[in-house]
């Protein structure tokens, strides 16, 4: 009984969650295109309009992906749940920090392309952290899935048993 109370909870709140993250990352959308539209009626610098709603997109992107991850990882039937919890993180860390790290890279090179821009030289430290710090996620990730290769082979081999 309290297996299938915390079975439904679990399903609840991870379709709730799902529903949540994709109703912003609409939002989100939603804003990108009206970014757009008034950076064109506005007749704003187009590379700024651009840059902005590139930034805007990655972000929705990285909503939805959340979003994805949720609702895949935490609304199956409790039987899938018996697996690994380095192979669910195996299965689902590289999407979203991949997602992640494409949104940092592209903040940092839009903030270098700004402070190029107007002449701010003297703050490229902070897009310049940006992108360190994304290679050093980057670089996490490799080393997080190479250290736990040995433990997936060891599960595989211990199913196949």
């Amino acid at each position: 009984m309290n297996k299938s109370i915390t079975a439904f909870m679990r399903n609840l709140f991870s379709k709730a969650l799902t529903i949540i993250f994709l109703s912003l990352a609409g939002a989100i959308t939603f804003s990108l295109f009206q970014h757009v539209i008034d950076g064109f009626i506005n007749q704003s610098d187009l590379t700024e309009v651009l840059l902005k709603s590139i930034n805007i997109g990655v972000i929705a992107l990285a909503v939805f992906e959340l979003a994805l991850i949720i609702n895949k990882e935490y609304s199956e039937p409790d039987d899938h749940h018996h697996k690994d919890a380095i192979q669910t993180l195996r299965g689902t860390l590289p999407r979203f920090i991949g997602t992640v790290c494409v949104a940092l890279s592209l903040e940092g090179l839009i903030m270098v392309i700004k402070y190029s821009q107007l002449d701010l030289a003297g703050n490229l430290y902070y897009p310049v952290a940006i992108i360190i710090s994304t290679a050093f996620l980057l670089v996490s990730l490799g080393v997080f899935l190479r250290l736990t290769e040995k433990s997936t082979i060891n599960n595989i081999s211990e199913i196949n048993e």
